[in-house]
């Protein structure tokens, strides 16, 4: 777990997923890659990225406080580069389903929306 912003560029985890929740402030991210939804995000929000999903931050307010987490036994790596876009989709294939929400727990919806 880190607490920290969310980078102004590109990027996506090959070996992880992971989740930002917004501890402090606003953030305008896109999910998705440059082409993907901007999300406008607030304190209290949960963003949960599945492994090789783009994200960066477009706008933040001065006080933003993110906290990261990644589940165990994952590998954190950060791609951007042609190269990784390469090597990255099988990696990211193999990255184990979640074994629980990570709001909620055991029970939690996302283990039941989480597809394969």
């Amino acid at each position: 777990m880190a607490r920290n912003g969310i980078y102004g560029y590109a990027h996506y985890h090959s070996g992880t997923h992971e989740v930002l929740g917004i501890a402090r402030g606003t953030a305008e991210v896109q999910f998705g890659g440059v082409n993907g939804s901007i999300l406008g995000l607030e304190e209290g929000d949960v963003a949960i990225l599945p492994a090789g999903t783009g994200h960066r931050r477009l706008k933040a307010s001065a006080d933003l406080l993110v906290v990261g987490a990644y589940p165990p036994g994952g590998r954190y790596d950060e791609c951007r580069s042609e190269k990784d876009r390469d090597r990255a989709p099988p990696r990211i294939k193999v990255v184990p389903r979640p074994r629980q929400d990570p709001v909620y727990g055991k029970e939690g919806p996302l283990i039941h929306f989480w597809r394969e």
